[in-house]
Order: C-alpha cells, then sequence, then structure tokens
C-alpha cells in the first residue's frame, strides 16, 4: 500500500476541501447579501388567523415550516412535504394552498388562515369541524386539519355543493385511512348548516 495515499489522508482531504469550500461560500454570500440589491427581508409581518405575527424567515422557508416550527401552529401539518397529500392545506386569501410548497414570502400581504384559527372566541368550533365529528369523518385523524380547510375553502366558493362537487374539490386531499366517504357525509351536513 502506497504511504502517501491512505485511506484516512484522503477522506481528512475530502473532509478538509468541503470545509474550506463551504467556509469560502458562506463569507462570499454574506459579504454580497450585504450589497446585492434586492435582497429578501428577514423579519416579515404575516396576518395569520386574523393576528400580525412578526417572525424572521429565511429567503427559502416554506409556510408549512414558518407556521409549525416557529408560530407554533402545529395544526398543519407537514407530511408528504412535496404539494401532494394535502395534510398542509390553509386559506390563503380564503383559497386551499398547499402550505409545504408555499414560501412564507410571498403571503407577507395576504390573509393565512389555519385550522387553529376557525374556531370562534367561545369556544364553538366551525360547522365544518363540528360536522366532521358528527359523522365521524376523522379516523387516525393526521390528515383532518386539511381536510377541514380544504372543505372551509370550497363551501366558501360554494356554499351549497353537489356531492360530485365537493368529491372533485377534496380530490386533494389524501387520507390514509380511507374515510373519504365520512368526509364527504360531513360537508354535505355543514353545507346545510351554512347555507
Amino acid at each position: 500500500m502506497n504511504p502517501r495515499l491512505s485511506r484516512r489522508r484522503f477522506l481528512k482531504a475530502v473532509i478538509a476541501s468541503g470545509v474550506a469550500a463551504a467556509t469560502t461560500a458562506n463569507l462570499s454570500l454574506a459579504h454580497a447579501g450585504d450589497r446585492a440589491k434586492g435582497a429578501v427581508e428577514r423579519l416579515i409581518s404575516l396576518n395569520v388567523n386574523g393576528r400580525t405575527r412578526r417572525v424572521d424567515v429565511l429567503p427559502q422557508e416554506t409556510l408549512a415550516y414558518t407556521l409549525r416550527y416557529k408560530l407554533g401552529l402545529t395544526g398543519t401539518k407537514d407530511a408528504c412535504n412535496r404539494a401532494e397529500c394535502g395534510a398542509c392545506t390553509v386559506l390563503i386569501d380564503d383559497v386551499a394552498h398547499y402550505s409545504c410548497s408555499t414560501l412564507t414570502h410571498s403571503v407577507k400581504n395576504r390573509a393565512v388562515l389555519t385550522v387553529e384559527g376557525l374556531q370562534r372566541a367561545d369556544g364553538q368550533l366551525h360547522p365544518v369541524q363540528q360536522a366532521f365529528i358528527d359523522e365521524l369523518a376523522p379516523q387516525c385523524g393526521f390528515c383532518t386539519p386539511g381536510q377541514v380547510m380544504a372543505a372551509v375553502a370550497l363551501l366558501r366558493a360554494n356554499p351549497r355543493p353537489s356531492r360530485e362537487e365537493a368529491r372533485q374539490a377534496m380530490a386533494g386531499n389524501l387520507c390514509r385511512c380511507g374515510a373519504y366517504d365520512q368526509y364527504l357525509n360531513g360537508i354535505m351536513r355543514a353545507s346545510e348548516r351554512t347555507a
């Protein structure tokens, strides 16, 4: 074996070059950030559930991450993290959005509503929440906040949907337990209460 190039020396060289490259890149980014025009503001105000919240947000940070880990609103579930399951659904200006694929910086001048913002001040549940309970819709409950928010968005846009319209509107929300019919029953019940 060649004493000049051992496995240990090779690994040390790779690690050292990685550290050097990362340090150089971070220093150049730090200096570029000081002088870059149009740099992204870090401390922003968000309108979440009717309250203005100040939060430090990274440029590439998703709304799901901000809501859960910086604002403590854990009703928004971060399941697939690639806009496939709907567990992270929130309303942005009354339209359902996957918060895992929405950058936080894109909503700073808009109204964000999470499942925590649906309950009234007196503790009364939103009609969709109550209807889901009445229909025994939640099974494991992991998808339920996203299902609730998608249903609320549907009923705000169409207060009296047909069952097929509700099915199509909820198609972007997956349920691991397969409780789709119970959720649809809940939507139909809630539409009678909100109309």
